[in-house]
């Protein structure tokens, strides 16, 4: 298997160099950049499989980076549903949920545990790569087909480009027809013990998901609420 490759986004030379080390340690190729404009540049040239973004930085700010690389028609090709995980030293729910509208897979307060950051790299990156020994089958709805070998999504035929968390709480409601999940359950199955945020944090990847699979996200067909409960997934 080729080697990963994971651009580091960051503007203190300390961390790059530490997360640099740790990261080649593992295997992983490696390029940075420390301001927002030198990352364009960056990912014009090289391709990278994970992002390490961190918020404060200078000129252009993290989250306005990823709003270019998830809807520039120059990036969007490339990096629409690359993986990307936010370093910041500003722990606010406000700023979470921002990163999470803009299709943020995870989020690390500084200072952070080179290891802890490091086991989620490799994490996200599991998640979101296909697997070729997997033994689940497609599933097809009337007008969704999902694919989890290639964790492609087919609404009418047409591709749609969901993240790595998106595809995976898809995947667990299209695996359980109509059973109720609750925001904590979800927390638990989709992101798993080693996330830290909360239960809003699903909010937002269901309004995430509505909008790219319901003909309608304001009266979804698939993605249902059950209210006082949760949500659960409803085959047309």
């Amino acid at each position: 298997m080729p080697k990963q490759t994971v651009c580091i986004i960051d503007d203190e030379v300390t961390i790059r160099e530490v997360v640099r080390r740790y990261l080649e340690l593992e295997g992983f190729t490696v390029i940075e950049a420390e301001s927002g404009v030198l990352a364009l540049d960056c990912l014009r040239q090289s391709r990278a499989d994970l992002l390490l973004l961190d918020i404060m930085l200078p000129g252009m700010d993290g989250f306005a980076l990823a709003r270019i690389l998830r809807n520039a028609p120059e990036f969007v090709a490339h990096y629409a549903d690359v993986p990307i995980i936010m370093l910041t030293s500003r722990g606010e729910e406000s700023d979470r949920l921002a990163g999470f509208e803009l299709g943020v897979d995870d989020y690390v307060v500084k200072p952070f545990s080179p290891r802890e950051l490091i086991a989620r790299v490799k994490a996200v990156l599991r998640r979101s790569t296909p697997s070729a020994d997997s033994s689940e089958k497609p599933l097809e709805f009337s007008r969704l087909h999902i694919d989890p070998l290639r964790r492609a999504v087919l609404l009418d035929g047409q591709m749609v480009t969901l993240t790595a968390r998106e595809f995976d709480l898809l995947w667990l409601f299209a695996r359980h027809p109509q059973q109720v999940f609750t925001r904590e359950q979800l927390l638990n199955q989709v992101w798993g013990y080693e996330f830290y945020g909360d239960e809003s944090t699903v909010t937002v990847h269901i309004r995430r998901l509505r909008e790219k699979i319901e003909p309608d996200p304001a009266q979804p067909t698939y993605i249902q609420t059950v209210w006082g409960v949760g949500y659960k997934f409803e085959p047309e």
